[in-house]
């Protein structure tokens, strides 16, 4: 799906040290004012790369969850990622045949192909769907594995047409997914990403006890039902910026049929633009 990030009245939203935000984000509708202070991330357990570090001094509030939208604006870098969706209505078009497969792997292919590092966001349902899968792409060092909660449900009310996880079921929803990484990705990092990019305060209070960062995005990508690959290159590339987090959709099917063809064209114009592209946790490494 296509998805500004919503984000309800009150919540603080943590960025990097050295990130500059004086400006509506390019391409996101800003529904509310935000609040931006520096916040190191929950680090990770991929030993090759090191978490960035807060200032010191820098406030936080360890009730609520950290949530990381963009990195470093002095840093010629840009973190491409992917989520990978399913709900129990995508799990039934599977069954019934409707649709033969939620993995695009062409866009791995793809992304393999011309050697992107990226951080890809999986749903406890997708990594049930394909276990396998789970694990060759845990096992390629181009990729990076975050939580992208269990079945895909909103933690907001009117979060698009996704339902609503109850409040008292949101913390068991998203460690239900980390357990299953972990089952799959002995590295797995603690990387989380929203569905639809709804949240709220309440839902960063009960989330804190998970123990993950949510990362939310500074370029929606549009690839969810568009209907060509050229307004998903367009949409990328009129927007990036230094320390961009770019949101695309990995599932494929009938939800993201384009993402492939995008990708290539994408990432040939920001490299020729001069960018580095890297994983969410090499986008916040200070080295």
């Amino acid at each position: 799906m296509s998805w500004p990030k919503r984000v309800a009245s009150g919540v603080l939203v943590l960025t990097l040290v050295g990130c500059s935000d004086n400006s509506p984000t390019a391409g996101v509708p800003s529904e509310t004012p935000q609040t931006h202070a520096p916040v190191a991330p929950v680090r990770t357990v991929r030993p090759t790369l090191a978490p960035a570090q807060a200032k010191p001094g820098a406030s936080s509030n360890t009730n609520l969850m950290p949530v990381l939208d963009h990195g470093p604006r002095d840093k010629k870098q840009i973190a491409l990622t992917f989520d990978a969706d399913l709900t129990a209505l995508m799990r039934r078009r599977l069954q019934s045949g409707k649709v033969k497969s939620y993995y695009n792997k062409a866009l791995i292919d793809e992304l393999r192909t011309l050697h992107v590092p990226a951080t890809l966001f999986l749903t406890g349902m997708w990594m049930e769907q394909y276990p396998q899968v789970t694990k060759e792409l845990a096992a390629d060092p181009l990729f990076e594995l975050g939580t992208h909660t269990y079945d895909h449900r909103g933690f907001t009310k009117n979060c698009y047409t996704l339902g609503t996880v109850p409040k008292d079921q949101m913390l068991a929803d998203v460690r239900r997914a980390i357990v299953e990484l972990d089952k799959l990705d002995p590295q797995a990092t603690r990387w989380f990403r929203f569905p639809g990019g709804c949240y709220d305060a309440t839902a960063l209070h009960e989330l804190a006890p998970a123990g993950v960062t949510a990362v939310g995005l500074d370029v929606p990508g549009a690839d969810g039902f568009a209907k060509a690959a050229q307004p998903i290159v367009k949409q990328v590339l009129d927007h990036v910026q230094n320390g961009s987090i770019v949101v695309l959709h990995m599932h494929g099917g009938d939800n993201a049929p384009y993402t492939a063809q995008a990708v290539g064209p994408i990432v040939k114009e920001l490299r020729a633009r001069g960018y580095q592209l890297v994983t969410v946790t090499q986008l916040v490494s200070r080295r």
